[in-house]
């Protein structure tokens, strides 16, 4: 696996599991870890928290918050729509003893003709949301790439490892803080709004034929 397609992975997890458990760190704060003596760093072997360098970074702080401000639109914008469906409905059945069976038949299946039409919409704004994270997260990633090759050569590094994978490290060995330093020197936000699968999925026009002079 190249460093670009592990930041990118990385990034979606560290984002998801940074809202996820959002709630959970406020609840209760980790106890601190026991102190650990450590042996000699070894040299040319360097390792690295993917995890910490994109949730401690700026750029990655703010695609988090953006992220969520987006699928908060998103909500919003269901929500407005399923609640007008379950007015309706409940119309419709306070109507029912008033109207003949062809009339309640023909509302009552155009209701439901809404509702699947809701249905698909909110799985599209699901789809949307996830094609949303992965193209901001891959700008970080692509962000991130270069930096870490770049902190990878400073350092003299002949062995990089992820620290999420490893159990204990000797601080000394390493470069995550040097990498979001450099990141948040490169940049620190930038625009992306909510991908649109409908716009995408669009079939092309075809263009009209020339017309000869």
């Amino acid at each position: 696996m190249t460093i670009k397609a592990l930041v990118a992975a990385t990034c979606v997890a560290a984002i998801t599991a940074s809202v996820s458990t959002a709630a959970f760190a406020q609840a209760a704060a980790p106890a601190a870890a026991p102190a650990v003596s450590h042996g000699p760093a070894l040299p040319g072997v360097c390792v690295i928290s993917l995890e910490g360098a994109i949730t401690g970074s700026t750029v990655g702080k703010y695609v988090q918050t953006r992220l969520q401000q987006i699928a908060t639109q998103v909500q919003a914008e269901l929500k407005a729509e399923e609640a007008a469906l379950q007015n309706e409905a409940k119309t419709l059945e306070g109507q029912r003893a008033s109207l003949d069976q062809a009339t309640f038949e023909t509302r009552a299946n155009a209701l439901q003709t809404k509702a699947n039409a809701f249905q698909r919409k909110a799985q599209q704004r699901e789809r949307e949301l996830g094609a949303t994270q992965q193209k901001a997260l891959g700008r970080v990633g692509q962000e991130l790439d270069p930096i870490i090759r770049q902190v990878y050569q400073q350092r003299q590094c002949s062995l990089l490892l992820n620290r999420d994978s490893v159990v204990i490290a000797n601080p000394a060995m390493d470069i995550s803080q040097p990498v979001v330093t450099a990141l948040n020197a490169k940049i620190t936000q930038f625009n992306f709004d909510r991908e649109r699968l409908d716009q995408a999925a669009a079939p092309a026009q075809t263009p009209a034929p020339a017309t000869r002079k």
